[in-house]
């Protein structure tokens, strides 16, 4: 090849390696000018704080007790000869329950009977034998003595018939204690003899029966809590809201507590209180044990917030409040009593202020989010200035 042809081919392929080299360059001065590419801002979820009147109540464990219970005894001796009930049944007030051998108990009626008819005969004889004598005592017919005999003779026949009286009464409530009736209107446990048993008066125990509507929720507040629960009490308002673990928030049934023990128990430094419910549909049972809220008064204008807008930090409780500019702000918080699924907020919170619920690990103080357009609304609540019905733990 000529050396004209050999360096003309030479210059194409520099020409060619430069500008390689200057669409390189530039293409990486482009990508440097452009920088990296920014993250959208977080999208949380948030609701706003609301005012309202909350319950301010203490938080307490109890333990339900039949309104009226009672042992069944006999009052006579002798052998069951008949059962009316079954076990576990509803009982009726004056229901018969058991019937004891009524036969030697009838025969001492008749007896009694028979003894009352002679003490009666024997005092119109002595009261017609004296009217006769009443009749010649002026003449002299008869002595003084003899007057005075037959006065005391119908003194002491009268005293005879109020004595077989009395034992005719005696035998005919004998023979009634034979039929035993149900004194309550109340549940039967299960029967404690048996059809053919020999039972002993004020011995033997033949059933229990306890009343479960209305029922107790028997609970203790502290000695320190004892003086807001006796002005509440005062003032004839103290009440409580009574549920069972297993139950829902607002599944509490409100009671009157209308008992306040008169001392403080040593070692424990409590007082017993007593709340009265309402249990037609059995839903309490005795020695269950419950979850008492005492209602001492009402927060007017509380703010609430959800539970899950509060977070913990080394400095204690903390929300995110979203800003009119929608920048996140950290803002330190005192907390108050739990209200079902809100909580209040004593200190940090005014009423209509936006704080996060969801997303928080996202945000940053300071920093700029994005707020889901369907959650800003005001929290639900069923919190009332009433008795709670659906009021949590305390915080």
């Amino acid at each position: 090849m000529p050396r004209t042809d050999l360096f003309l081919r030479e210059v194409e392929l520099a020409v060619a390696i430069a500008v390689l080299a200057m669409t390189a360059a530039c293409s990486r001065s482009n990508v440097h000018a452009a920088g990296p590419a920014m993250p959208p801002p977080p999208l949380v979820t948030a609701v706003r704080a609301s005012a309202q009147d909350v319950p301010r109540y203490l938080d307490e464990i109890g333990r339900n007790a039949a309104f009226e219970s009672v042992t069944v005894t006999p009052q006579v001796s002798g052998r069951i000869v008949e059962r009316h009930f079954q076990d576990g049944e509803n009982l009726m007030r004056g229901q018969l329950l058991f019937v004891i051998d009524p036969r030697p108990y009838k025969a001492q009626v008749d007896s009694a009977q028979a003894a009352l008819a002679q003490a009666k005969a024997a005092l119109d004889l002595a009261r017609i034998q004296f009217v006769r004598d009443q009749e010649v005592i002026g003449e002299k017919a008869i002595s003084q003595q003899d007057y005075d005999t037959k006065k005391n003779t119908v003194d002491v026949d009268q005293a005879q018939v109020e004595s077989a009286e009395a034992a005719l009464e005696t035998a005919k409530i004998n023979l009634d204690y034979c039929y035993i009736h149900s004194p309550i209107d109340g549940r039967a446990g299960a029967r404690l003899v048996d059809v053919g048993n020999v039972v002993q008066p004020n011995t033997t125990s033949l059933l229990s029966i306890q009343r479960l509507d209305p029922i107790y929720a028997n609970f203790t507040v502290t000695e320190g809590d004892l003086p807001a629960v006796q002005k509440q009490m005062s003032s004839g308002m103290l009440k409580a809201a009574v549920r069972l673990p297993s139950d829902a928030e607002n599944a509490a049934r409100s009671g009157r507590v209308e008992f306040l023990d008169n001392a403080v128990q040593n070692g424990t430094g409590t007082v017993n209180l007593r709340a009265t419910i309402s249990n037609s549909d059995r839903h309490f049972w005795p020695g269950q044990f419950v979850d008492v809220k005492l209602v001492l008064s009402t927060e007017k204008g509380a703010v609430l917030i959800p539970n899950q807008a509060t977070q913990i930090s080394q400095r204690g409780p903390f929300v995110y409040v979203v800003k009119s500019d929608d920048t996140a702000e950290l803002r330190s918080v005192k907390l108050g009593q739990r209200q079902g699924d809100e909580v209040v907020v004593t200190e940090g919170i005014a009423a209509s202020e936006r704080v996060v619920v969801a997303g928080q690990m996202l945000v940053r103080p300071g920093a700029k989010v994005r707020v889901d357009s369907g959650s800003t609304g005001a929290p639900t609540s069923n919190v009332s200035g009433k008795a709670p019905q659906n009021p949590g733990g305390q915080s």
